[in-house]
C-alpha cells in the first residue's frame, strides 16, 4: 500500500473515501515525493482534491447542508475532518466545498405536451360529421326535399342546439364518472329527438316529417356515441349508407333500397348507442356530488343554434360550402388541442406578461391561419365566395376556442347577434343585404378575436 494514508493508524479501515482522495502523494517544488505523516497537520490540497472528486455531486446542491449530508453518507468522521482537511466540523467542510465547486444544475427533461391531440380521431370526427349528408341524395326522390325542406332544416337546428347543450352537460358529468354521463345522455338524447321532431311537425306532413324524425333520432344517437368517444362504432353503423351512396352514380336503386339503406344505418346507430349506454351504466356509481346546473349548458346550446343558422344562411346560396365547413370541424378540433399545447409551451418560454401576450397572439394567428388556409382552394372548388366562407369558418373556430376555455356566453351572444342581423338584413331590402353574411361574420370575428386576446393573453388562463 502506498501514499500517506497508509501510514495513518486506522485510516484504511475507517475512511475509504479519504483514502481514495488523499492517497496520492504530494509533490514538492523539486518534484520529489513527500509523505505527510500523522501529526504533521492537514494537507492543504486535500480539500481541493475532495472538491474535484465530488464535483459532479456537489455542483447541483442548492445549500451547504446538502453537501454535509453527502459527506455523512460517505462516512467521514469528525476526527478525520479535523486531521485531514483542517476544518473544525462537518458543516465547515461542507461550506468550503459548496463555495469551491461551481453550481451545475442539470437541464430539466423536456416536458410532455399535455394537450397532444389524437390526429386520427379528430379527422375521423370531421368525416363523421359530414357522412349523414349521404342520406339526402339517397332518399330525395322519396320525399322531395326541394319542396319540403323546412321540416328537416328546423329539426336540424333544434337538434344541433340541443346536442351542443347536452354534450356539454354530459362532459361535466363525466368528471364525476362515466355512469353519470351515460345517465345524462340516456335522459337527454330521446328528449332532444322528440323536441326536434315536434318542432318540424307543423311545417309539413307525411314523408318530410318522417325524414325529420329519422334525422333527429340519428343526430341524438350519434351525439351519444361521439360524447362517449365511440367514433369507430359510429363509422361501422354508417356502412350501409356509405355503400349505397358510393354505387349511386352507377346504379339506380329502387324506392325500397333507397329507404332501406338509410333505415338500416339508423337502426345500427341506435343499436350501437344502446350497447354503449348499457355498458357505461354498468360502471360503478361515483360518490354523490353536486350536479351541474342546467343553466351552465345554456350558452352552448345557444351557440349551437347560432352556428347552425349561420351555416344555413351560407348553405342557401352555396350548398357545397356546408359540406366543406362540416368536414373542416375535424381539423378545427385538432387545432384547438394544438392551440392549448402551443400556449403552454409559450408560457414556459416567456418570463413577462407582455412577452406571453405577444406569443399568445402569434399562436392564435398561426392556428387560425392553418385552419383557414385549406378552405381557400375549397371555396373555389365549390363555387363559394372565399371571403364569406373564410369569415364564417373563422367565426366558428374562434367561438369554439373560447368555449374550450370555459368562456361560453360571449361567443354565444356574438354569434347570435351575427346570425340575427345576417338573417334580417336581406329581408329589409337594404343595399347591404347581399353582403349581410360576410359583413356580420367579419364583425363577429373582430369581436371574438379581440376577446380571445384579452382573455387568453393572460398566463393564468393556461397555468
Amino acid at each position: 500500500m502506498s501514499g500517506p494514508m497508509a501510514l495513518e493508524p486506522g485510516g484504511a479501515e475507517q475512511d475509504t473515501l479519504a483514502l481514495r482522495l488523499a492517497g496520492t502523494p504530494a509533490r514538492g517544488d523539486d518534484h520529489t515525493l513527500t509523505l505527510r505523516l500523522p501529526g504533521h497537520g492537514p494537507d492543504p490540497e486535500a480539500v481541493s482534491r475532495l472538491a474535484a472528486a465530488l464535483a459532479d455531486r456537489v455542483g447541483p446542491a442548492v445549500h451547504p447542508y446538502e453537501v454535509a449530508a453527502l459527506l455523512e453518507a460517505e462516512g467521514l468522521t469528525a476526527e478525520q475532518i479535523k486531521q485531514r482537511y483542517g476544518h473544525p466540523n462537518l458543516f465547515s467542510l461542507a461550506t468550503a466545498l459548496y463555495e469551491q465547486v461551481p453550481r451545475t444544475y442539470p437541464e430539466p427533461a423536456p416536458a410532455a405536451d399535455p394537450w397532444r391531440p389524437d390526429t386520427v380521431r379528430c379527422l375521423l370526427r370531421g368525416v363523421l360529421f359530414a357522412l349523414p349528408g349521404l342520406a339526402y341524395p339517397l332518399t330525395a326522390p322519396l320525399w322531395h326535399p326541394g319542396r319540403h325542406a323546412a321540416a328537416p332544416i328546423v329539426a336540424g337546428l333544434v337538434s344541433w342546439a340541443w346536442g351542443q347543450a347536452l354534450g356539454h352537460r354530459a362532459h361535466l358529468r363525466m368528471v364525476t364518472g362515466r355512469r353519470e354521463a351515460a345517465r345524462t345522455l340516456l335522459a337527454g338524447a330521446p328528449a332532444g329527438a322528440a323536441l326536434a321532431t315536434a318542432a318540424a311537425a307543423p311545417l309539413a306532413g307525411g314523408g318530410p316529417v318522417l325524414a325529420a324524425a329519422a334525422q333527429s333520432l340519428y343526430l341524438a344517437a350519434a351525439g351519444v356515441l361521439l360524447v362517449l368517444a365511440r367514433e369507430r362504432l359510429l363509422l361501422a353503423a354508417l356502412t350501409p349508407l356509405i355503400a349505397g351512396a358510393a354505387v349511386l352514380p352507377w346504379w339506380e336503386p329502387g324506392p325500397a333500397v333507397r329507404a332501406a339503406l338509410p333505415l338500416l344505418a339508423l337502426l345500427a346507430t341506435l343499436a350501437g348507442t344502446g350497447h354503449v349506454l348499457r355498458g357505461a351504466l354498468a360502471a360503478p356509481a361515483a360518490p354523490a356530488g353536486n350536479s351541474p346546473r342546467p343553466l351552465w349548458s345554456l350558452p352552448y346550446g345557444l351557440f349551437g343554434l347560432a352556428a347552425g343558422t349561420l351555416v344555413l344562411l351560407e348553405g342557401r346560396h352555396e350548398p357545397y360550402a356546408v359540406i366543406v365547413l362540416t368536414v373542416s370541424m375535424g381539423p378545427a378540433e385538432w387545432l384547438l388541442y394544438r392551440y392549448r399545447g402551443l400556449s403552454v409551451a409559450a408560457l414556459r418560454a416567456t418570463a413577462t406578461p407582455a412577452g406571453f401576450l405577444l406569443r399568445s397572439a402569434a399562436v392564435l394567428a398561426g392556428c387560425l391561419g392553418v385552419y383557414l388556409l385549406p378552405l381557400l382552394p375549397a371555396a373555389y372548388l365549390t363555387g363559394a365566395a372565399p371571403a364569406t366562407l373564410l369569415l364564417l369558418a373563422a367565426t366558428l373556430w374562434t367561438a369554439l376556442l373560447l368555449q374550450a376555455f370555459g368562456a361560453a356566453w360571449p361567443p354565444a351572444v356574438i354569434c347570435l347577434a351575427a346570425a340575427a342581423v345576417a338573417g334580417a338584413l336581406p329581408r329589409l331590402g337594404l343595399p347591404a343585404g347581399p353582403a349581410a353574411l360576410p359583413l356580420c361574420c367579419g364583425a363577429a370575428v373582430l369581436g371574438l378575436v379581440a376577446y380571445a386576446l384579452l382573455l387568453l393573453g393572460r398566463p393564468a388562463r393556461h397555468a
